[in-house]
């Protein structure tokens, strides 16, 4: 029998190539596609050679096109930490709104059901705490962060309404901080940054007072939600994410201790429009998919600090 075939773009990324792995796990064929803009090869080289895995090198703003049957795209293609869509500020918006129609045009001509990594950031800077999936957020669209935020915010615009128009099959995931191993070391987030930062013994470099908040979701929890929501037959925004928040201070000093390390903790300038508390509201995931987080930030960070040492100090 053929087995079902699941289109991952961004399959090389740091979550996009752990749902690699639990498609694989579960018994489907996947085909991952990346332009390796910020995905790195290294995190699938062990899917490699596997019969019921494909790597296609290319980028999905421009065309998408997979031979034979589909039964689900997963569009997890984007540049996702500030450093990135700083720096590739029109590739992000491109992917964001391009690849999501491309995708979107694939999953119509397919027959197949289509999920979209949305992201906490849809909510901007929250005037509401914690964020619950019906508020609408406090968005800066010509800020520097507005390129991600609004790719984001109209990709499930686009996605919902290829659902109301075109009847297709769609889940939006937003998807809130993440963590674990395949994390780039420099993609300027908080938790590569302090973890690099505790191993190589030097200070930790918080941003502000460190008294802004933010909420760390295990990526095994994360995958298992979006497995779930993936296949629910809900079609509306869903929150995954770990509503145990923590300040940046306490988070710095939390990893100060876990390292062993000496380091102490420096302060820099907030960047603009850095959004001030994160916590998701998982009463909808809880009650619609039966998920909640397994994994406390303590467990998930042991893998993770393995994961870095390997790669920081070899």
């Amino acid at each position: 029998m053929t087995k079902k075939k699941v289109l991952i773009t961004g399959g090389a990324g740091f979550l996009g190539s752990h749902l690699c792995d639990r498609f694989i796990a579960e018994g489907y064929a996947v085909v991952a596609m990346d332009n390796l803009l910020t995905g790195d090869i290294s995190n699938i080289e062990h899917l490699m050679g596997h019969k019921d895995f494909e790597f296609q090198h290319h980028d999905v703003s421009k065309f998408v096109h997979v031979a034979g049957d589909l039964e689900y795209i997963l569009h997890f293609a984007s540049p996702a930490s500030p450093i990135d869509y700083l720096k590739m500020p029109i590739q992000t918006m491109k992917v964001g709104s391009l690849g999501t129609l491309n995708c979107l045009g694939l999953a119509k001509d397919k027959g197949a059901r289509m999920l979209i990594a949305s992201t906490s950031e849809v909510y901007g800077d929250p005037l509401v705490h914690p964020q619950t999936e019906d508020y609408w957020g406090n968005v800066n669209p010509v800020g520097p962060r507005g390129v991600y935020d609004e790719a984001k915010r109209f990709q499930e615009a686009l996605t919902m309404a290829y659902h109301t128009f075109h009847g297709l099959e769609t889940r939006i995931v937003r998807i809130f901080n993440t963590f674990g191993p395949r994390m780039r070391l420099d993609d300027g987030r908080v938790l590569p940054a302090f973890i690099s930062q505790a191993l190589k013994g030097e200070d930790l470099t918080a941003f502000g007072d460190g008294s802004q908040t933010r909420s760390f979701t295990y990526v095994d929890d994360l995958v298992e939600g979006i497995y779930r929501l993936l296949k629910s037959d809900y079609a509306s925004p869903v929150n995954i994410g770990n509503p145990e928040e923590i300040t940046i201070n306490e988070f710095g000093e939390e990893i100060i201790r876990l390292t062993g390390s000496k380091s102490k903790i420096s302060y820099n300038p907030l960047p603009k429009d850095d959004p001030k508390q994160r916590k998701p509201d998982i009463t909808l995931a809880k009650e619609l998919l039966g998920w909640e987080p397994k994994y406390t930030r303590s467990e998930g960070l042991k893998p993770t600090l393995e994961y870095f040492k390997k790669k920081v100090l070899g």
